[in-house]
């Protein structure tokens, strides 16, 4: 049964709706301590505790940490045609979607012989996350490595848990979606220490460290990020996945209540909420739920999650109520399924990704949509966007002024450096005009 939050008859102030959300109990804060422990290990003794963490966690450590060639090329050959067509598409359709986000340069004129440049380089060097806990991700290869080739990033190295079930080694599907795209850096880790290895470099095992970590996983992998942030950029802090649905009575039942269970059945801290107008829609989805779950291999780790304080279904007044509460929330990934889409999404201000109407699922988006998957989590939404291909970009404004055009300005600037009192940065002005 998931709990109910009635917010009929006018909402809280904003800071009580933000502590009203349902959310995880033990969150990325609560992670940090072991995950400093794990990225402490790695940074101390590289290898070596990359595998007694593999032995720990995974079941077993690798033979070889970083994959051989052959080892991706075998993968690559033994995918059935059918999802090799499935990668194929789904590559196809991101990599055309991330193209229409790197931004094009421009050049300001701000007088005769004074340019602004805007340019937007890539990141040298970044390292791309793959999970491969409680299932198989090659999907997470294509909306990490796609996004990060469009921008034109000249080394990725992707990490991924070894699995137990495979010898130690990285899934296979996993391997096989990083050779289709090329990637031949593969090393078989995962978890906290896998980050800590991005981070700061393994040199026994070739493995330099990155600019730039990317990629979902669960809060001990988000805990990890956080604690290098400075050390190296990171995406955002993607923890355990969850899912807002805003819908009315208009909305099918039985389709919000199979989008609910889908992203729940990705971990039992996964949030599922549904924000609704109607208590009889309400009633409908809960019935709706059961029979979903039942039929599904995952069904302990989904009603784990659906019975978490992470999930919950939330009554409001009206659509507008709702979108109030989703902006609150920042979900991951916004379903709206009401007789007004349009006027809904209007009012949402923080949602990883949007997906509207009825013929919209999380789903697609997992997959097919051309979007991407690699999202924000546990509110970060409000302040933090998905990746894309401007994630791997850094802008940079390049300077040009002629002797001219610097003279011009040169009072100016004199003036500010003078009220500052920076006689230094006046005299690099002068030095130059005098001799002009």
């Amino acid at each position: 049964m998931m709990q109910r939050i009635d917010l009929r008859g006018g909402l809280p102030a904003r800071a009580d709706l933000l502590r009203l959300m349902p959310r995880a109990v033990g969150d990325v804060s609560h992670a940090v301590d072991a995950a400093r422990e794990l990225v402490d290990a790695v940074r101390q003794h590289g290898a070596a505790a990359l595998r007694e963490q593999a032995e720990r966690f995974d079941g077993g450590a690798p033979e070889h940490v970083r994959v051989p060639a052959a080892e991706i090329a075998a993968a690559v050959a033994g995918l059935t045609p059918e999802l090799r067509e499935a990668l194929d598409e789904a590559i196809r359709r991101v990599r055309a979607a991330s193209a229409a986000q790197v931004p094009a340069g421009s050049v300001t004129c701000l007088a005769d012989g004074a340019e602004v440049h805007q340019r937007w380089q890539p990141m040298r060097r970044v390292g791309l996350y793959v999970p491969g806990g409680k299932a198989v991700y090659p999907s997470s290869v294509v909306m990490n490595v796609v996004p990060a080739q469009v921008a034109g990033v000249g080394s990725i190295a992707l990490v991924s848990p070894p699995q137990r079930d495979h010898g130690g080694r990285v899934h296979p599907t996993i391997l096989a979606a990083a050779g289709l795209l090329g990637i031949d850096e593969v090393y078989a880790m995962g978890g906290a220490g896998a980050v800590g290895a991005l981070a700061y470099g393994v040199s026994e095992i070739g493995l330099e460290p990155v600019d730039l970590v990317t990629g979902p996983g669960n809060n001990f992998v988000a805990a990890a990020k956080r604690l290098v942030r400075g050390v190296v950029g990171i995406d955002s802090e993607a923890g355990a996945t969850e899912i807002l649905v805003i819908a009315d009575d208009t909305a099918d039942a039985g389709y919000v209540a199979a989008d609910l269970v889908s992203q729940a059945e990705h971990d039992e801290q996964a949030g599922s909420v549904l924000v609704t107008t109607s208590p009889a829609f309400a009633d409908a989805v809960e019935a709706a739920i059961p029979e979903r779950v039942a039929a599904l291999g995952t069904a302990a780790r989904l009603q784990t999650a659906l019975d978490g304080p992470q999930s919950a279904i939330v009554l409001v007044d009206s659509l507008a109520d709702a979108a109030t509460v989703s902006n609150a929330y920042g979900p991951e990934h916004l379903e709206i399924q009401t007789a007004d889409d349009d006027a809904v999404l209007a009012d949402i201000d923080a949602a990883g990704a949007v997906f509207v109407g009825p013929s919209t699922p999380v789903s697609l988006g997992d997959y097919l949509a051309g979007s991407n998957h690699v999202l924000p989590t546990g509110g970060q939404a409000r302040f933090g966007s998905g990746l894309s291909a401007s994630t791997f970009l850094r802008p940079q404004q390049v300077i040009r002024y002629t002797p001219a055009a610097l003279a011009e300005v040169a009072p100016h600037i004199v003036a500010l450096a003078t009220e500052e009192q920076l006689p230094g940065h006046g005299a690099a002005i002068t030095e130059r005009t005098a001799r002009a």
